[in-house]
């Protein structure tokens, strides 16, 4: 009955997302309403349920995610990203130029939400093939790559963190394992099926890429502009790595520890970012703080979204159906990585996004991780991994690339969707060699 239960939520919040066009927030709410009434709990044990789920995954997240988004905001307007890929370009020169894309992707991409890396580097690749003659997607796969990756698979990456922050997974250790798994992903999803690319022609609309560059004289120095997009990650690294050596207690421990927690880290980052992207270039405190809030109303919906996801994964938690779970997990003759990726994968064909896919296989798997006592880091990993599976038609980032690019749909599948699939399957491929060692 309670397996029942559990497909028929599913499929509900499937139909309601797909078929009557309601919102993942209302969708995810009426979810939860009719999964906790069908298991039995009383409609004031739901709302009880429903609250406790919001504010526990909320709480942690919510500045997390907004200084993320503003320090983004502040690299992308500030001319950070910018920098760093006219210096990788320089730097790797025409003929590994798909290398510095790679590059450019994840350097760029850590600090700023998939969406804005992506408008952000675009025209970059159609200036750089329009100055070299290289294919567009010879040069733009590479990027992308590292852009989805990092978006999939590391914090402080919004999905990535709310999947890490459900599972009670350590974010240092997420980063670390996930950069060691996004390495072959990004070379085999990237460079290498790019160059199966080159007969696919391109036909962005017109204007849409008539953009004007900063003069190099105006850009922040190279030096300060990576300095400011990975503050972040060495914080959280620094933290990591030190408390593993040293003693539990220590002043020096518990120092490293604050500052290297995500939330401190990320408001360290951005108020740095704010002198080096702002002030120092001339801006005022008024400027700045408008782009601050710009940022912020850019995620409301996200973080809706997110919190309504914690309390569908509390209704389950709540009603049983996650120790029924957890039981019929132990059962089953292959790994929790797989079945969670397997999970993953079918939400995200479905519905189409890599962050309620993600969230949606949390609330269930996260009952299936703690009988098995598998890695959090690593069902994070598995998770987000499953959470990429072909984007299509249902994607609005499947819309996205083939819009900028002025693709069909033929060729948008034959690119953009078969990309994001390698990733997915390497990056399983990964988590379960890692499984084996840690």
């Amino acid at each position: 009955m309670l397996l029942t239960i559990l497909i028929g939520s599913v499929l509900l919040l499937l139909c309601l997302i797909l078929v009557f066009k309601i919102n993942a927030l209302f969708a995810l709410i009426i979810t939860s309403i009719a999964a906790g009434l069908l298991q039995g709990m009383t409609g004031t044990a739901v709302v009880k349920s429903i609250e406790e789920g919001i504010g526990s995954t909320l709480g942690q997240l919510v500045l997390i995610l907004a200084m993320g988004a503003v320090l983004g905001k502040l690299l992308a307007n500030g001319g950070a990203a910018q920098q760093i890929t006219t210096h990788m370009v320089r730097f790797f020169g025409v003929k590994n130029l798909q290398w510095a894309m790679v590059v450019t992707g994840l350097l760029v991409g850590i600090p700023l939400f998939y969406n804005v890396g992506f408008v952000v580097l675009v025209p970059f690749v159609f200036m750089i093939c329009a100055s070299t003659g290289l294919s567009v997607l010879y040069v733009a796969i590479p990027l992308l790559t590292a852009l989805s990756v990092t978006h999939g698979y590391l914090p402080p990456h919004p999905g990535a963190t709310a999947i890490a922050i459900l599972y009670k997974a350590d974010i240092g250790k997420t980063m670390m394992y996930g950069g060691l798994i996004c390495i072959p992903a990004i070379i085999i999803g990237g460079p290498l099926f790019s160059r199966t690319l080159k007969q696919i022609k391109p036909n962005p609309p017109k204007g849409l890429f008539n953009l004007e560059f900063r003069p190099e004289n105006e850009l922040p120095g190279f030096g300060v502009s990576l300095m400011t997009s990975l503050l972040p990650v060495f914080l959280i690294g620094l933290a990591t790595v030190t408390l593993a050596i040293l003693e539990k207690g220590s002043a020096v421990g518990s120092f490293i520890a604050f500052i290297g927690h995500p939330v401190i880290a990320l408001l360290i980052s951005t108020f740095f970012a704010i002198y080096t992207m702002g002030i120092r270039q001339g801006l005022k405190m008024k400027e700045l703080m408008e782009q601050a809030e710009e940022a912020l109303k850019s995620i409301t919906m996200l973080l809706f979204i997110i919190g309504a996801a914690g309390a569908f994964k509390q209704i389950l938690v709540d009603g049983g159906i996650g120790d029924y779970i957890s039981k019929l997990a132990l059962a089953l003759p292959f790994s929790p990585l797989l079945l969670v990726w397997f999970i993953a994968a079918a939400i995200r064909v479905a519905l189409g996004s890599a962050t309620v896919a993600g969230l949606t296989t949390a609330g269930i798997a996260i009952p299936i991780m703690q009988s098995t006592h598998v890695s959090p880091e690593l069902m994070v990993l598995a998770t987000g991994a499953g959470s990429l599976m072909f984007s299509h038609l249902n994607d609005p980032g499947f819309w996205m690339f083939k819009e900028y690019f002025g693709l069909s749909i033929r060729d948008t599948i034959r690119s953009w969707s078969l990309m994001e699939t390698i990733v997915s399957v390497v990056g399983l491929i990964g988590v379960l060699i890692l499984n084996i060692f840690i």
